[in-house]
């Protein structure tokens, strides 16, 4: 029998949420994990409860936690889909127990990247604005297509994602829009058509174009969309369950173990 003190311990943090509760439940039933930790932002009302009890069940023994320090102490891994400024504070904190951290925080800006940056020459970092073995496969063929296009080929890229997802364009989106530079050789920054509005001229030739829809309970559609005189070529991408969110992050939180300190994507998770 297994030694359970040999199965890697893992913290969920933003364990309220639809992810957290997910990740929660995906680690209860694998066999090569355990929840060692839940952490929550302060004042919440699931701090200080049993964990299993906040989520309608029975006791499971992890009592929910406002201080992450004292939670990834005693973890390998950390899965984090939470806020920017969170994520950043936890990097920092995960760097320091030397614990893997899986981050599916979208949203993330250049200064936020930075201090993840600086945290991976410690630990290692995996970060993904999506963590599907789909999605991935997309921007693989997304990077490559583009590459075999010319910049009379307009690029578009359309994600709609449910009501309740507060950032815009999504971080798979912008993903796919960086795969799409890279294949045409460009910074994104330097070619990226925000939404659209008004009275805005033409289109700017080589420009890589952003739309978001947000409505219902959508998962998550995206939409890379490579439009010349005459043809259009489209690829797509449609989440019907977040579980396959959760399913991969975890994936990447047990490849992390016993990897190198750095930072790494889904790409290098997959073998992409």
């Amino acid at each position: 029998m297994t030694d359970p003190t040999d199965i890697p311990g893992f913290v969920v943090t933003g364990v309220s949420g639809r992810m957290g509760q997910m990740l929660v439940r995906l680690i209860a039933a694998s066999d090569r994990a355990r929840l060692v930790g839940a952490v929550e932002r302060t004042g919440h009302d699931w701090i200080g409860r049993d964990l299993g009890v906040a989520m309608g069940g029975a006791a499971n023994g992890i009592t929910v936690t406002d201080d992450p320090l004292e939670a990834f102490a005693k973890a390998q891994a950390v899965i984090d889909f939470t806020t920017p400024a969170a994520t950043v504070e936890f990097a920092a904190l995960a760097a320091q127990a030397r614990a893997v951290h899986v981050i599916g925080t979208t949203g993330l800006e250049a200064d936020h990247l930075a201090k993840i940056r600086a945290a991976a020459r410690h630990a290692v970092i995996i970060r993904a604005g999506n963590m599907s073995l789909g999605v991935n496969l997309l921007t693989q063929l997304t990077r490559k297509v583009a590459a075999a296009l010319d910049a009379d080929w307009d690029i578009e890229i359309v994600e709609a994602h449910h009501r309740m997802k507060v950032d815009a364009p999504s971080g798979t989106a912008l993903m796919l829009g960086e795969a799409a530079a890279q294949g045409r050789g460009v910074n994104l920054p330097d070619f990226r058509d925000r939404a659209r509005e008004g009275i805005t001229g033409a289109r700017e030739t080589g420009h890589i174009g952003f739309a978001a829809i947000r409505g219902g309970d959508v998962v998550g559609e995206h939409d890379v969309i490579f439009a010349a005189d005459g043809e259009r070529i489209v690829l797509r991408h449609i989440a019907t369950d977040r579980a396959i969110f959760a399913r991969g992050a975890l994936r990447a939180a047990l490849w992390g173990q016993d990897r190198k300190p750095g930072e790494y994507d889904m790409l290098d998770v997959l073998g992409l």
